[in-house]
């Protein structure tokens, strides 16, 4: 397979998009990230805060290439993306809005509840891009682990501080 120009455009596009969503969601953290969220309790095992910029910053990359892995496939096999667009759109969505509940909102209980529909969406959109592209599927695994671990890290501050 030999990468056109305009694969280049596209996958420039693909690693874009969930930047552009991570940045609409660090927009929403900055509110909190300084204050308030320092003053939550949390628990031991809770990253140092410079880890999650780095972290978001590949994972979003991952989803880009992973995005792009499908889009090609489908566009050299002719298939609607129609499907795999949906469940990535409404993962990035979900993405952005936890950050908006958590961090925005400060709703902690909340943003929880909604990690949990994240991490399934995230679970959908990992398993048919596999479908379509093994390789695509798994460029969504180290994002379903975060993910994962993100969902205790909530619920453990949530805990701590009902």
């Amino acid at each position: 397979m030999s990468i056109k120009k305009s694969d280049l455009l596209t996958l420039g596009a693909a690693l874009a998009i969930p930047q552009i969503i991570g940045g609409l969601g660090a927009i929403a953290t900055a509110s909190s990230v300084r204050s308030w969220y320092q003053k939550l309790r949390k628990p031991s095992w809770t990253p140092p805060s410079w880890v999650f910029g780095p972290a978001w910053t590949t994972l979003y990359l991952l989803m880009g290439l992973s995005s792009w892995l499908v889009w090609r496939h489908k566009r050299e096999t002719g298939e609607p993306v129609k499907a795999e667009s949906a469940l990535y759109g409404t993962q990035l969505g979900l993405n952005l809005l936890w950050s908006v509940l958590f961090f925005g909102l400060r709703r902690v209980d909340l943003a929880l509840a909604e990690v949990a529909v994240l991490w399934a969406a995230i679970l959908g959109t990992l398993v048919r891009f596999a479908q379509v592209r093994p390789a695509a599927g798994l460029l969504l695994v180290p994002y379903q682990a975060w993910t994962s671990f993100a969902a205790a890290l909530n619920a453990a501050v949530w805990r701590l501080n009902r």
